[in-house]
Protein backbone atom coordinates (compact mmCIF):
# COMPACT_ATOMS: atom_id res chain seq x y z
CA UNK A 1 0.00 0.00 0.00
CA UNK A 2 1.39 3.56 -1.06
CA UNK A 3 0.93 6.87 0.39
CA UNK A 4 0.02 8.00 3.87
CA UNK A 5 -1.08 5.51 6.65
CA UNK A 6 -2.80 6.40 9.34
CA UNK A 7 -3.47 5.37 12.56
CA UNK A 8 -6.04 2.39 12.45
CA UNK A 9 -7.69 0.27 15.42
CA UNK A 10 -7.67 -3.50 15.92
CA UNK A 11 -10.03 -6.12 16.87
CA UNK A 12 -8.87 -7.98 19.91
CA UNK A 13 -7.84 -11.87 19.22
CA UNK A 14 -8.99 -13.76 22.60
CA UNK A 15 -6.76 -16.81 23.52
CA UNK A 16 -8.29 -19.64 25.30
CA UNK A 17 -6.26 -20.92 28.23
CA UNK A 18 -7.38 -23.04 31.20
CA UNK A 19 -6.36 -21.10 33.84
CA UNK A 20 -8.82 -17.69 32.08
CA UNK A 21 -12.18 -16.75 32.70
CA UNK A 22 -15.13 -16.49 30.83
CA UNK A 23 -16.49 -13.28 31.98
CA UNK A 24 -14.10 -10.59 30.81
CA UNK A 25 -16.32 -7.43 31.50
CA UNK A 26 -16.18 -4.52 32.12
CA UNK A 27 -13.16 -5.11 29.51
CA UNK A 28 -15.18 -7.16 27.23
CA UNK A 29 -18.75 -7.64 27.07
CA UNK A 30 -18.26 -10.73 24.88
CA UNK A 31 -15.34 -13.10 23.65
CA UNK A 32 -17.65 -14.59 21.16
CA UNK A 33 -16.60 -17.75 23.11
CA UNK A 34 -17.77 -20.23 25.88
CA UNK A 35 -14.23 -21.14 26.75
CA UNK A 36 -12.15 -19.89 29.58
CA UNK A 37 -9.85 -16.76 27.71
CA UNK A 38 -6.86 -16.16 29.64
CA UNK A 39 -5.86 -13.91 27.02
CA UNK A 40 -6.87 -10.78 24.58
CA UNK A 41 -4.57 -10.34 21.94
CA UNK A 42 -4.08 -6.53 20.93
CA UNK A 43 -1.31 -6.27 18.78
CA UNK A 44 -1.12 -10.10 17.67
CA UNK A 45 -0.19 -10.80 13.64
CA UNK A 46 -2.96 -12.44 13.15
CA UNK A 47 -5.29 -9.34 14.68
CA UNK A 48 -7.99 -7.61 12.13
CA UNK A 49 -7.71 -4.12 11.23
CA UNK A 50 -11.82 -2.84 11.86
CA UNK A 51 -11.07 0.77 10.72
CA UNK A 52 -10.22 2.73 7.54
CA UNK A 53 -9.20 1.57 4.10
CA UNK A 54 -7.23 -1.38 5.73
CA UNK A 55 -10.28 -2.93 7.38
CA UNK A 56 -9.84 -6.97 7.16
CA UNK A 57 -6.61 -6.99 6.69
CA UNK A 58 -4.57 -8.72 9.58
CA UNK A 59 -1.75 -7.04 11.23
CA UNK A 60 0.82 -9.26 9.96
CA UNK A 61 -0.65 -8.50 5.93
CA UNK A 62 -0.20 -4.39 6.92
CA UNK A 63 3.55 -4.70 8.29
CA UNK A 64 4.68 -6.59 5.60
CA UNK A 65 2.68 -4.52 2.67
CA UNK A 66 3.53 -1.41 3.71
CA UNK A 67 6.95 -1.84 6.40
CA UNK A 68 8.16 1.25 5.99
CA UNK A 69 5.26 3.17 6.62
CA UNK A 70 4.21 1.80 9.58
CA UNK A 71 7.48 0.45 11.31
CA UNK A 72 10.37 3.21 10.02
CA UNK A 73 12.90 2.12 7.25
CA UNK A 74 15.21 0.22 9.01
CA UNK A 75 12.77 -1.95 11.84
CA UNK A 76 12.30 -4.92 9.38
CA UNK A 77 8.63 -6.49 8.07
CA UNK A 78 6.95 -7.15 11.66
CA UNK A 79 5.35 -5.16 14.36
CA UNK A 80 7.59 -4.97 17.04
CA UNK A 81 5.77 -5.34 20.11
CA UNK A 82 2.85 -7.84 21.15
CA UNK A 83 0.75 -6.21 24.02
CA UNK A 84 -2.12 -8.45 25.14
CA UNK A 85 -4.26 -8.39 28.56
CA UNK A 86 -4.01 -11.49 30.73
CA UNK A 87 -7.05 -12.63 32.67
CA UNK A 88 -6.30 -15.38 35.19
CA UNK A 89 -8.70 -17.04 37.65
CA UNK A 90 -5.94 -19.44 38.31
CA UNK A 91 -1.79 -19.59 38.37
CA UNK A 92 -0.68 -19.59 35.23
CA UNK A 93 2.30 -22.42 34.71
CA UNK A 94 5.48 -22.01 36.28
CA UNK A 95 7.70 -20.80 32.89
CA UNK A 96 10.80 -18.96 31.12
CA UNK A 97 11.21 -17.20 27.59
CA UNK A 98 14.62 -17.16 26.28
CA UNK A 99 16.67 -14.37 25.68
CA UNK A 100 17.58 -13.48 21.78
CA UNK A 101 20.59 -15.73 21.93
CA UNK A 102 19.25 -18.80 22.93
CA UNK A 103 16.00 -18.11 21.02
CA UNK A 104 18.17 -17.42 18.19
CA UNK A 105 20.15 -20.57 18.46
CA UNK A 106 17.28 -22.31 17.85
CA UNK A 107 16.19 -21.00 14.78
CA UNK A 108 13.79 -18.77 16.32
CA UNK A 109 14.38 -15.22 15.16
CA UNK A 110 13.91 -13.16 18.61
CA UNK A 111 13.65 -14.14 22.09
CA UNK A 112 10.36 -12.87 24.69
CA UNK A 113 11.57 -9.94 26.73
CA UNK A 114 8.43 -9.09 28.59
CA UNK A 115 6.43 -6.33 31.32
CA UNK A 116 3.27 -6.55 33.21
CA UNK A 117 1.25 -3.27 33.69
CA UNK A 118 -1.50 -4.33 37.24
CA UNK A 119 -4.96 -2.84 35.66
CA UNK A 120 -6.60 -4.73 38.56
CA UNK A 121 -5.39 -6.26 41.56
CA UNK A 122 -7.33 -8.31 44.29
CA UNK A 123 -5.90 -8.00 47.99
CA UNK A 124 -3.53 -10.53 48.98
CA UNK A 125 -2.64 -10.73 45.20
CA UNK A 126 0.80 -12.08 44.09
CA UNK A 127 3.24 -13.04 41.10
CA UNK A 128 6.11 -15.10 41.16
CA UNK A 129 9.22 -13.42 39.74
CA UNK A 130 12.38 -15.46 39.48
CA UNK A 131 14.60 -17.74 41.78
CA UNK A 132 15.51 -17.24 45.42
CA UNK A 133 19.22 -16.64 46.31
CA UNK A 134 21.82 -19.52 46.15
CA UNK A 135 19.33 -21.94 43.75
CA UNK A 136 20.71 -23.74 41.66
CA UNK A 137 19.91 -25.70 37.78
CA UNK A 138 20.00 -28.90 39.71
CA UNK A 139 17.95 -27.47 42.84
CA UNK A 140 15.20 -26.42 40.25
CA UNK A 141 15.28 -30.09 38.40
CA UNK A 142 15.25 -31.43 41.79
CA UNK A 143 12.36 -29.41 42.54
CA UNK A 144 10.51 -29.64 39.62
CA UNK A 145 10.11 -33.41 39.70
CA UNK A 146 8.73 -33.59 43.36
CA UNK A 147 6.39 -30.77 42.93
CA UNK A 148 8.49 -28.14 45.16
CA UNK A 149 9.05 -25.42 42.60
CA UNK A 150 7.18 -22.42 44.28
CA UNK A 151 9.56 -22.87 47.51
CA UNK A 152 12.49 -21.81 45.78
CA UNK A 153 10.43 -18.76 43.87
CA UNK A 154 10.71 -15.16 45.06
CA UNK A 155 6.54 -13.81 45.51
CA UNK A 156 5.95 -10.62 45.08
CA UNK A 157 2.46 -8.66 46.18
CA UNK A 158 1.31 -6.67 43.75
CA UNK A 159 -1.44 -3.67 43.20
CA UNK A 160 -3.47 -1.29 40.94
CA UNK A 161 -0.89 0.66 38.85
CA UNK A 162 2.47 -1.68 39.30
CA UNK A 163 4.99 -2.21 36.56
CA UNK A 164 6.93 -5.42 36.43
CA UNK A 165 9.54 -5.72 34.41
CA UNK A 166 10.22 -9.67 33.05
CA UNK A 167 13.62 -9.64 32.13
CA UNK A 168 14.30 -13.17 29.48
CA UNK A 169 15.81 -15.94 31.47
CA UNK A 170 13.15 -15.08 34.54
CA UNK A 171 11.71 -17.97 35.79
CA UNK A 172 7.94 -16.43 36.74
CA UNK A 173 4.42 -17.49 37.03
CA UNK A 174 1.02 -15.10 37.36
CA UNK A 175 -1.14 -15.72 40.32
CA UNK A 176 -5.21 -15.29 40.24
CA UNK A 177 -6.73 -12.48 40.77
CA UNK A 178 -5.08 -9.51 38.56
CA UNK A 179 -5.45 -7.84 34.97
CA UNK A 180 -1.99 -7.39 33.41
CA UNK A 181 -1.32 -5.58 30.20
CA UNK A 182 1.51 -7.38 28.96
CA UNK A 183 4.05 -5.27 26.58
CA UNK A 184 6.65 -7.82 25.08
CA UNK A 185 8.69 -8.34 21.89
CA UNK A 186 6.48 -10.19 19.38
CA UNK A 187 7.25 -13.79 20.04
CA UNK A 188 5.55 -16.55 21.99
CA UNK A 189 7.88 -18.86 22.68
CA UNK A 190 7.32 -20.25 26.27
CA UNK A 191 8.78 -23.42 28.35
CA UNK A 192 6.27 -24.60 31.02
CA UNK A 193 8.61 -25.84 33.61
CA UNK A 194 5.53 -27.04 35.91
CA UNK A 195 2.12 -26.70 35.53
CA UNK A 196 0.31 -27.71 38.61
CA UNK A 197 -1.03 -31.36 37.54
CA UNK A 198 -2.44 -29.98 34.28
CA UNK A 199 -2.88 -32.37 31.09
CA UNK A 200 0.03 -29.73 29.52
CA UNK A 201 3.44 -30.37 27.67
CA UNK A 202 6.49 -29.41 29.64
CA UNK A 203 9.57 -28.45 28.53
CA UNK A 204 11.62 -29.35 31.31
CA UNK A 205 15.09 -29.36 29.53
CA UNK A 206 14.64 -26.87 27.40
CA UNK A 207 13.57 -24.10 30.37
CA UNK A 208 16.78 -25.53 32.48
CA UNK A 209 18.79 -24.46 29.27
CA UNK A 210 17.52 -20.86 28.88
CA UNK A 211 16.54 -19.91 32.53
CA UNK A 212 18.82 -17.66 34.66
CA UNK A 213 19.19 -17.87 38.19
CA UNK A 214 19.57 -13.99 38.87
CA UNK A 215 18.22 -11.09 36.13
CA UNK A 216 16.86 -7.92 35.93
CA UNK A 217 13.40 -8.51 36.56
CA UNK A 218 11.39 -6.26 39.46
CA UNK A 219 9.01 -3.97 39.52
CA UNK A 220 9.89 -0.29 38.26
CA UNK A 221 9.36 2.62 39.37
CA UNK A 222 7.03 5.38 37.20
CA UNK A 223 8.47 8.81 36.65
CA UNK A 224 7.03 11.95 36.07
CA UNK A 225 7.41 13.48 32.78
CA UNK A 226 5.99 16.67 30.50
CA UNK A 227 2.47 15.16 30.12
CA UNK A 228 2.38 11.73 30.95
CA UNK A 229 4.14 9.36 33.33
CA UNK A 230 6.85 6.75 32.05
CA UNK A 231 6.14 3.36 33.35
CA UNK A 232 9.30 1.92 31.78
CA UNK A 233 12.03 2.08 29.52
CA UNK A 234 13.29 -1.19 28.75
CA UNK A 235 16.10 -2.36 25.20
CA UNK A 236 12.65 -3.29 23.33
CA UNK A 237 9.73 -1.25 24.50
CA UNK A 238 8.68 1.58 26.45
CA UNK A 239 5.56 2.45 28.32
CA UNK A 240 4.13 5.52 28.66
CA UNK A 241 0.55 6.48 30.68
CA UNK A 242 -1.51 9.08 29.73
CA UNK A 243 -4.48 10.78 31.50
CA UNK A 244 -6.52 12.91 30.04
CA UNK A 245 -8.84 15.15 31.36
CA UNK A 246 -12.74 15.91 29.88
CA UNK A 247 -12.49 18.52 26.88
CA UNK A 248 -8.60 17.81 26.32
CA UNK A 249 -6.10 16.59 24.20
CA UNK A 250 -3.18 15.13 24.51
CA UNK A 251 -0.22 15.78 21.39
CA UNK A 252 2.20 13.06 20.61
CA UNK A 253 4.97 12.98 18.88
CA UNK A 254 5.51 10.04 16.69
CA UNK A 255 9.03 8.73 15.67
CA UNK A 256 8.82 4.99 16.10
CA UNK A 257 6.29 1.91 15.82
CA UNK A 258 4.12 1.57 18.54
CA UNK A 259 0.23 1.03 19.57
CA UNK A 260 -2.43 3.20 22.09
CA UNK A 261 -4.10 1.02 23.92
CA UNK A 262 -7.52 2.28 25.80
CA UNK A 263 -7.70 2.04 29.66
CA UNK A 264 -10.93 3.43 30.77
CA UNK A 265 -12.77 6.39 29.06
CA UNK A 266 -13.52 7.08 25.12
CA UNK A 267 -11.05 8.70 23.01
CA UNK A 268 -10.24 9.62 19.44
CA UNK A 269 -6.90 9.44 17.94
CA UNK A 270 -6.16 12.18 15.33
CA UNK A 271 -3.91 11.70 12.55
CA UNK A 272 -4.24 11.47 9.19
CA UNK A 273 -7.60 10.27 9.87
CA UNK A 274 -9.57 10.13 13.11
CA UNK A 275 -10.23 6.54 14.96
CA UNK A 276 -11.87 5.80 17.79
CA UNK A 277 -9.73 4.56 21.66
CA UNK A 278 -12.44 2.51 23.35
CA UNK A 279 -11.27 0.50 26.77
CA UNK A 280 -9.17 -2.79 26.00
CA UNK A 281 -8.44 -1.97 22.38
CA UNK A 282 -5.26 -1.43 20.56
CA UNK A 283 -4.88 1.65 17.80
CA UNK A 284 -1.50 1.11 16.04
CA UNK A 285 -0.06 4.12 15.10
CA UNK A 286 2.63 4.42 12.37
CA UNK A 287 5.81 5.54 13.07
CA UNK A 288 5.58 7.50 9.42
CA UNK A 289 2.63 9.21 11.09
CA UNK A 290 5.06 12.10 12.95
CA UNK A 291 2.42 13.30 15.60
CA UNK A 292 -1.04 12.43 16.71
CA UNK A 293 -3.70 14.04 19.08
CA UNK A 294 -5.78 12.03 21.54
CA UNK A 295 -8.81 14.25 22.15
CA UNK A 296 -11.52 13.17 24.96
CA UNK A 297 -14.90 14.55 25.29
CA UNK A 298 -15.55 13.20 28.78
CA UNK A 299 -11.89 12.05 30.24
CA UNK A 300 -9.85 9.04 29.19
CA UNK A 301 -6.71 7.17 30.18
CA UNK A 302 -4.46 4.90 27.95
CA UNK A 303 -0.97 3.63 27.24
CA UNK A 304 1.48 4.19 24.80
CA UNK A 305 3.68 1.08 23.94
CA UNK A 306 6.35 1.44 21.23
CA UNK A 307 9.71 0.27 20.47
CA UNK A 308 12.50 2.20 20.83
Amino acid sequence: MKGKLGPFRLAPWFSPRPWGRKDLRPWYESTGTAEKVGEAWLTGPQSVVETGALAGQTLAAVAAESAEALLGATNGAEFPLLVKLLFPSDKLSVQVHPDDAHAQSMGQPRGKTECWYVLEAEPGATIMLGLKPGTTVDTVRTAIANGTLEEWMEFVPVTASDMVFVDAGTVHAIGPGVVLLETQQTSDTTFRMYDYGRPRELHVEQALRVMKTHTAAGKVQPVKMDGYTRLIAQKYFVVDRYDVAAGCEAVIPIAEPGCLVGLGGSAKVIGAGEVELPQGQAVVVPASVGEVKVRSEAGASFVRCFAP
